[in-house]
């Protein structure tokens, strides 16, 4: 079996988005003669746990982990714990309003640890892994960034061994949305573009997961882009119906019972629906939501149709988006579930009558393509997108014909009626492309065409 490096920060049980990518990819690079071997920290900030992920880890998988010494420690004394300031939220680097303290933390941040603040753990890591590789050779090195300092261990480790290297980006670098809110000074913008061209052109393949960031990028550079987005696990949405029964009450099941759910919502009936389920209609958010995507014409239109209604947010969400919420007469239809379980967001999905995708209002955005809208489309329910209608997510909603990207200033309330009358069903067409075993053989043909 070929065996390939992957240097990453994140790695459960770490929550969230950035985890899952290399996860999935990982439970699936054996099926295709290949064996992970991960290098993460030993302790990472964890903004969030999550064990339903250990699950997808292989048996085959060798996993390498290393202290890492980073300064969020520090910058969490300073800007106290569990701080609700506005900007400080899901984003702190955002064009919102900053008290003194905050600009202070964020301008150290960008000046003095440049790509990251993780980028103390380059050395130290490519001083072990230079010792590791010599008695454990590998075939391939990746590395996945953000964090970018993850590029820079690839970078020094193929410049002395000379290890075919892989830089896979889940988001641009000094073209990342919030890239200019970061207050850097001239040096240390100089550095970042410096960094960036290097690893573009010193790394045998590059992999970009937006087709924008793909041209982005190729035209910086002679090294081959690659695009491989995100995606959906199809074991994660045939689930235990059981599972879902225990899931802040989504599904009422009978005690024992272990019938699977198909993933087709057209099979998913009514008459396995909760009795609750057929009296409400459930409006369903998950993961962040920054209040840098607000969409307060949402609100608005939701204000009119407030009975037999229900918005569920599940994960992080900002106290503006809270507030807004609030403000527009819809408290008692709010239901704040707090973070979830990957299982468990998954269920909410299931559940939902429409599922809410708000983007960031940021022209750069319009590049980015959020890794839970893989997962809102594998639900096979109707998505209403907030955001740029020429944007990357915009694309797949409607290659896919499962929902419609409006822009912020415009009144969805057509849209969701016509979901309440059932007028608009969710297509999963071309999807077939998105599922985590067919991008695991896209990154394995980007593999083999280096050895």
């Amino acid at each position: 079996m070929r065996r390939a490096l992957i240097i990453t920060y994140y790695w459960p049980p770490t929550g969230g988005s950035g985890v899952q990518r290399w996860v999935k990819f990982s439970k699936y690079l054996p099926e295709f003669g290949w064996q992970p071997v991960v290098y993460t920290p030993e302790n990472p900030e964890q903004i969030a746990i999550d064990e339903s992920l250990l699950k997808d880890i292989p048996e085959q998988a060798e996993i390498i982990k290393t202290y890492i010494n980073e300064p969020y420690t520090l910058a969490r004394k300073l800007m106290g714990k569990g701080s609700t300031q506005k900007g400080s939220g899901v984003n702190p680097i955002n064009s919102q309003k900053k008290t003194f303290k905050q600009r202070l933390v964020l301008w150290v941040r960008s000046n003095f640890f440049v790509p990251d603040p993780r980028v103390g753990w380059v050395r130290p890591s490519v001083r072990y892994l230079k010792k590791y590789l010599k008695d454990h050779p590998v075939d391939v090195i990746v590395t996945t960034g953000p964090p970018q300092s993850m590029h820079l261990i690839g970078l020094r480790l193929h410049r002395a061994l000379g290890i075919p290297w892989v830089a896979d980006f889940r988001d641009p670098w000094t073209k990342m949305f919030y890239f200019k809110h970061l207050g850097l000074g001239s040096r240390a913008l100089r550095r970042h573009r410096e960094l960036e061209q290097e690893v573009l052109d010193e790394a045998n393949a590059v992999v970009a997961v937006t087709p924008f960031v793909q041209a982005d990028f190729q035209a910086m550079t002679a090294t081959k882009v690659h695009l491989i987005t995100n995606g959906f696990d199809e074991d994660d949405f045939t689930v235990n119906r059981s599972e879902l029964g225990g899931c802040a009450g989504i599904i009422s099941v009978p005690q024992g019972e272990q019938k699977p759910i198909p993933v087709s919502a057209a099979q998913y009936t009514e008459t396995e629906k909760s009795p609750a389920k057929n009296r409400i209609f459930r409006v369903v958010h998950t993961g962040l939501f920054a209040s840098d995507g607000n969409p307060l014409k949402l609100w608005e239109s939701l204000a009119g149709m407030r009975d037999g209604l229900e918005i569920r947010l599940a994960g992080k969400v900002d106290p503006e988006i809270i507030e807004s919420i609030k403000a527009a007469g819809l408290g008692e239809n709010l239901v704040e579930l707090g973070y979830l379980s990957h299982n468990e967001s998954v269920a909410e999905l299931l559940d939902a009558d429409l599922i809410l995708l708000p983007l960031r209002q940021d022209p750069e955005y319009r590049k980015v393509l959020p890794g839970k809208i893989f997962e809102c489309l594998a639900a096979r329910k109707p998505i209403l997108g907030i955001g740029q209608e020429d944007g990357a997510a915009a694309m797949v909603l409607k290659e896919t014909g499962a929902g419609v990207m409006l822009d912020w200033d415009k009144d969805p309330s057509a849209f969701i009626q016509q979901v309440k009358d059932g007028k608009f069903t969710a297509s999963d067409s071309n999807i077939e492309k998105y599922t985590r075993r067919n991008l695991t053989a896209a990154m394995v043909s980007v593999f083999e065409e280096l050895l």
